[in-house]
């Protein structure tokens, strides 16, 4: 299967974080081959800002799946993790959160799935992990540069803790 090249966001700042993140990533392993995955980054919360610092990091993979079952099989991951939609605050704390950042080329524009990611261009915590693994990525939406972009943000409390491997192996990291 060769399929569509797709990015994903995942992020925890609840629980064992980096367990969560990796358990997310071993179940992504279901809907995605060719797997990757960038460094972990630690993160101030951006939009609701009191709440814990959230582990972040970003997939790449090919998958068959049509974004709408993405989207479906990165609910399920979180609902299987313990995020419980519908009793949180939106941009609230959660013990993972699974978001598609770009499907191949494709712009979609549905009532609850828009790629690119609608926080794309305005969020260093996912620029940063994406860039990692693709540095001469082009908005889909526009054609410019995503580096570009990334150039012009703030820091936003964004810290790179490690490659994904090594990161795993450390003790502490919940």
């Amino acid at each position: 299967m060769r399929g569509r090249k797709v990015y994903l966001s995942l992020g925890s700042n609840l629980g064992d974080r980096l367990g969560s993140l990796s358990r997310a990533v071993a179940l992504l392993r279901g809907s995605l081959r060719q797997l990757r995955v960038s460094s972990v980054y630690e993160t101030a919360p951006l939009y609701l800002t009191d709440q814990p610092r959230f582990l972040n990091v970003v997939v790449a993979g090919r998958t068959g799946l049509s974004a709408r079952a993405l989207l479906v099989a990165a609910q399920a991951i979180e609902r299987q993790l313990g995020r419980r939609r519908e009793l949180g605050v939106p941009k609230g704390p959660r013990p993972i959160d699974v978001d598609i950042l770009l499907y191949g080329s494709r712009l979609i524009s549905e009532p609850d799935l828009t790629v690119p990611h609608p926080g794309l261009k305005e969020r260093r915590f996912v620029l940063e992990p994406l860039l990692e693994l693709e540095p001469r990525l082009r908005d889909p939406a526009g054609g410019g540069a995503l580096a570009r972009v990334l150039e012009g943000l703030p820091a936003q409390g964004v810290d790179r803790v490690g490659p994904w491997e090594y990161t795993l192996s450390l003790p502490g990291w919940t």
